[in-house]
């Protein structure tokens, strides 16, 4: 058996390092002794001066006014309510692409989409594909079906005992909808499904959430069902934990590709062909002839799904709206094609993920909601057009890089904007 080159060059590198006296002492356990930081749930001028007065003791650092500048301390409290040991707050970049124009079901507008990234080229690639969509006409949305999950695990005996447990559930459907909704004025409890692997029973419990993303709504909702269970259940549970690790939260997973969790939407449009050859510099065929190597690699590489980069656009507007960035991991999936429409070429992308709220969470905070805003999208009754905005941003992304890399612009493209700007 033959070790490759490159694997001998890397043991001899850590060799040389593990030996090194002075590298190896400090890979020993200390026992030196440090002072916690103080937790603060509530913030106040006071506590911001504390932890930056530390810092200062102990890092050096002196850039204070970068982080707890003016216009963030003027109220720190607004922030009390999501986060944690406040010392101040991040400014991204922020762009803007637009008009893009949404023909959906929900979202129906030209519409100018926030973009908070760090990213050059990123925007400049997204309005490319936004003007070139809504120069053949914009972008057809549709909400296809709408669910957050929660899935509790339950421990049993035995295997039996995890066929009595369902039997009852099963029995109770209408009593722990019940409990579960008592928790919450915009949640709905639409299904409950068992899954059994021997003696462990996991509940997947989904929801409807209203116009939040509804991380918190179900897992309190979840609770409330299972402390029903635990208290009237009469097969005898060894444990209980109120997720099992089955519903792919904040995580990709092949439930969550299949039935989706949070909002499934579709998105498409058809590129007129003079659009795709003046607006984005290349042909019909050659952006079907690279999408068609490219889905080799998606499956070739074992993607979940297939798709370009989702997780630029997601991060992106997430960032830019208040939503839960972590959950890009779990929306970034989903299917985009491309094909022949006599001359033109028609696009989509389907998302079973996407988790946003026009209420909730961060989209409250200052820049967050002036984000959402510029949408014209914050608050009641604007979550489920929301989602489409990102299904059809997400598109445009798609469209662009294929275009990009079809034509052979994707190298000079970005160290045009990224490198040499």
């Amino acid at each position: 058996m033959t070790i490759p080159s490159h694997v001998k060059d890397m043991l001899n590198r850590i060799r040389a390092r593990f030996f090194d006296s002075p590298l190896h002492e400090r890979m020993v356990p200390s026992d030196a002794e440090f002072t916690t930081l103080r937790p603060v749930r509530k913030a106040t001028q006071a506590s911001v001066d504390k932890y930056w007065t530390r810092l200062a003791n102990t890092t050096g650092a002196a850039d204070r006014n970068a982080i707890a500048d003016p216009l963030t301390m003027a109220m720190p409290e607004q922030f009390n309510a999501n986060i944690e040991n406040f010392i101040g707050t991040v400014k991204l970049p922020v762009g803007i692409i637009g008009p893009l124009r949404i023909n959906g079901l929900n979202a129906h507008g030209d519409y100018h989409v926030p973009m908070a990234t760090t990213e050059a080229a990123l925007v400049a690639s997204y309005a490319r594909g936004a003007y070139a969509a809504t120069k053949s006409g914009g972008i057809s949305t549709a909400i296809l079906y709408e669910g957050v999950i929660r899935t509790p695990a339950f421990v049993l005996e035995n295997l039996l005992n995890a066929g009595l447990f369902v039997e009852w559930v099963v029995s109770q459907v209408e009593t722990l909808k019940a409990a579960a909704e008592s928790t919450t004025g915009h949640g709905k409890l639409v299904s409950l499904e068992p899954v059994i692997d021997n003696n462990v029973v996991f509940l997947i419990c989904r929801y409807t959430t209203g116009d939040a993303a509804g991380q918190n709504m179900v897992t309190i909702a979840t609770n409330a069902l299972c402390d029903d269970i635990a208290a009237r259940c009469p097969v005898a549970l060894k444990a209980w934990y109120i997720e099992g690790n089955f519903s792919g939260d904040k995580k990709a997973s092949f439930l969550g590709l299949v039935t989706g969790r949070g909002r499934k939407v579709s998105a498409s449009v058809t590129l007129k062909a003079d659009v795709v050859t003046r607006s984005l510099g290349t042909t019909v065929q050659d952006m079907l002839d690279y999408g068609q190597v490219a889905n080799l690699g998606a499956h070739l590489s074992g993607q979940l799904g297939a798709q370009a980069h989702y997780a630029n656009g997601l991060a992106a507007l997430y960032i830019a709206t208040g939503q839960d960035a972590a959950c890009v991991a779990e929306s970034a999936m989903g299917i985009t094609r491309m094909e022949a429409r006599g001359d033109d070429l028609f696009c989509s992308v389907t998302m079973p993920n996407i988790l946003v709220g026009s209420v909730g969470g961060g989209t409250s905070l200052p820049s967050q909601s002036a984000g959402l805003n510029i949408l014209g999208l914050k608050g009641a009754g604007h979550g489920a057009a929301l989602a489409e905005v990102v299904a059809a941003t997400c598109l445009c992304g798609e469209i662009s890089i294929v275009a990009a890399i079809a034509a052979g612009h994707f190298t000079r493209a970005h160290e045009n904007l990224a490198r040499h700007r």
